[in-house]
């Protein structure tokens, strides 16, 4: 796990070394071991690499490495998992390795295969820039689901690319202009989704994609492995026994569990005691001779606390467990590092607790493995039980009538309804009751006047569903550009497939992935998804959606896997979520903080938000009148990020 820069300018031009040097200190959390520098004899292109040692600690997997006939010069960010498959393929073909780094194997691939056909046989997490000396080009590669984050800029007739927006900010001297579409974006989701980014001119390469940058023109991304395709080949070989679909997965999660345990330094695991997390802790345990080592972050707020939940996994599995109970004070104490953690604008309150177990971790390991991406691939959020089992009943009533529904239940403030299901707590069934009810019943309002599958899952995923009215007249935009999500014909998918689909293209990228690469790098510790394996993905595409949601069970076939190693009874509970309470946060201890960042007289200054808007819902937020802390959140992680970014020229 690494941070990467580069430049490449145009002929006649040179590259400040000076400059390159400071973009690639700029990302040094991302790489703290190393630091590396490589320019080409004329000038024109420069690649920078900070290095987290992971494999081969020696200085035979130092970057940028140059290829052994001297064609290919690479700087990478990443793990490959098939890395050793791989070798043993080129060793057929009499080809020779100094090290055991993966970056090696993917030269040597890259000289025997040719670029586009090497992308599609790894198996791993990247963003990459390889420079080809005999065809004078740079080529930008990027993984199949966007783990390992790539932005670049084609201004000024240059190209820059990087790990993180800073770098390319402080090559270019200046602040870029907010971008109209990604800053309305942000709004809308709480995070800039697909190719934007927040500045203008500056963009992100999407997953599965790579470009070639030549003659001074870079090429619109090229996917080399589609999504799509995954779908449509799962279609067509669906698995139709249960038994049979519940072996294969744990053998598939076994293997890619295990090819994500390779490390040469120390390797653990974070653990909520979720379904996802125990599933990748307990496949790691029953491959491991010794304890695997387990990380947890409890909270004093039962609502908000899995640690007792973890704590019980892991005494059962035997793992080496550390959990630590941090207070309010101490989460808050986060807040101030996250505009500079994220370096772009970004809103999902989880990404405090995410900091805090990735801190703990780091003090005891380097690599860590996560459950992310277990929801959209196993139908996890409890949105696509809405879509499966009420919304083409709930579409058929009419829409004056849903319409007064989502007002009755938005006319009781979330503490309201949280106490009312405390007092049914004894007379409703067990399990009936879901943790923090209140926000999921405000979530339920916003969804029931919607007219389409389209307007649900926007409704579902919005913190503003209308931005423009938070705006600013020269920012407004009444209609933004629909988002390059692929969508399958109804009769290819179900609703909820549908949705996860969608959510694999963006929530699971901009979001999930976003919010666990800037925690867990900013401690300089390495995060693996073994459940976005592509054996995984695969497989999971084969699996029919009533072996996934059954009987009202969400991840129904991964819990049977897990069941093998877990007793039910401690896993088995409501989905609570990885966050924080915000909402009492900003009516408390954090109300001055806020109100500072919102006041009237700030927001019409900086000219982006609209005071009159912001206002009166940060006033019937801070009152209890309405239950908004999401979207206020929102507000004050753009607030804070545009405050920090001024400082970065």
């Amino acid at each position: 796990m690494c941070g990467i820069v580069g430049i490449c300018v145009s002929p006649g031009h040179e590259i400040d070394l000076e400059r390159l040097r400071k973009m690639t200190d700029a990302i040094s959390h991302r790489g703290p071991d190393a630091s590396g520098l490589w320019l080409s004899p004329d000038l024109r292109v420069g690649l920078g690499h900070r290095r987290l040692s992971i494999l081969d600690l020696s200085p035979a997997g130092a970057q940028p490495m140059t290829s052994p006939s001297g064609r290919f010069v690479v700087t990478y960010n990443g793990e490959i998992y098939n890395f050793q498959a791989l070798r043993q393929k080129l060793e057929e073909f009499g080809i020779h390795f100094n090290g055991h780094s993966d970056t090696e194997i993917v030269l040597a691939a890259f000289e025997r295969w040719g670029i586009p056909d090497t992308l599609a046989k790894l198996s791993g997490m990247f963003a990459l820039a390889v420079w080809d000396t005999e065809d004078q080009s740079l080529w930008l590669a990027r993984d199949r689901v966007g783990i390992k984050p790539f932005f670049y800029s084609t201004a000024n007739n240059q190209l820059l690319f990087a790990s993180e927006l800073k770098p390319l900010v402080i090559y270019l001297g200046t602040l870029p202009s907010i971008s109209q579409v990604g800053l309305s974006e942000y709004l809308r989701l709480g995070y800039v989704p697909g190719e934007l980014s927040i500045f203008e001119g500056i963009h992100k390469l999407p997953p599965g994609c790579y470009a070639k940058y030549q003659n001074g023109q870079l090429s619109a991304p090229i996917a080399y492995w589609h999504i799509e395709d995954v779908v449509a080949r799962g279609a067509s070989a669906m698995l139709t026994d249960t038994q049979d679909a519940i072996d294969q997965l744990e053998k598939t999660l076994s293997h890619a569990v295990a090819s994500h345990m390779v490390s040469d330094v120390p390797l653990g695991a974070f653990l909520s005691g979720g379904i996802d997390s125990s599933t990748v802790v307990a496949l790691m345990q029953a491959q491991s001779s010794r304890p695997i080592k387990t990380f947890s972050i409890g909270f004093h707020e039962r609502g908000y606390n899995e640690a007792e939940h973890a704590h019980a996994v892991a005494k059962h599995l035997g793992t080496e467990h550390t959990e630590l109970y941090v207070s309010d004070e101490d989460a808050r104490g986060v807040i101030p590092l996250l505009p500079e953690m994220y370096d772009e604008p970004f809103a999902d309150p989880s990404q405090i607790p995410t900091f805090l177990v990735s801190r703990l971790a780091r003090q005891h390991v380097t690599v860590a493995l996560s459950g992310d991406g277990g929801d959209e691939l196993f139908a996890g959020y409890n949105r696509y039980m809405f879509v499966s089992s009420f919304w083409r009943r709930l579409k058929q009533l009419p829409a004056p009538l849903r319409k007064a529904m989502a007002q009755l239940l938005a006319s009781k403030s979330a503490d309201n309804w949280d106490n009312l299901f405390h007092r049914l707590k004894g007379i409703l069934p067990k399990g009936v009751i879901p943790a923090l009810p209140g926000q999921k019943i405000h979530k339920v309002a916003t969804i029931l006047p919607a007219a389409s599958l389209d307007a649900v899952h926007a409704r579902l995923i919005a913190q503003w569903p209308n931005p423009e009215l938070l705006l600013q007249t020269p920012w407004r935009m009444d209609m933004p550009p629909e988002m390059n999500l692929s969508r399958l014909s109804d009769q290819a998918l179900t609703d909820a497939e549908q949705q996860m689909l969608w959510d694999i293209q963006s929530y699971l990228v901009d979001d999930i992935l976003t919010k666990v690469d800037r925690a867990s790098m900013r401690v300089s510790l390495e995060a693996r998804v073994p459940l976005l394996d592509p054996s995984v993905i695969d497989l999971a595409w084969r699996i029919p959606f009533s072996m996934k949601l059954r009987e009202g069970n969400s991840k129904w076939i991964l819990r049977q896997v897990l069941y093998r190693y877990v007793p039910k009874a401690l896993v088995e509970r409501p989905k609570m979520g990885f966050s924080v309470p915000v909402d009492d946060w900003l009516r408390h201890s954090l109300h001055d903080w806020a109100d500072n960042y919102l006041a009237a007289d700030r927001l019409n200054a900086e000219g982006y938000l609209e005071s009159k808007t912001v206002r009166q819902t940060w006033q019937q937020h801070r009152t209890g009148t309405i239950n908004a802390g999401g979207q206020i959140w929102t507000l004050l992680m753009f607030q804070t990020w545009l405050e920090n970014a001024k400082q970065w020229v």
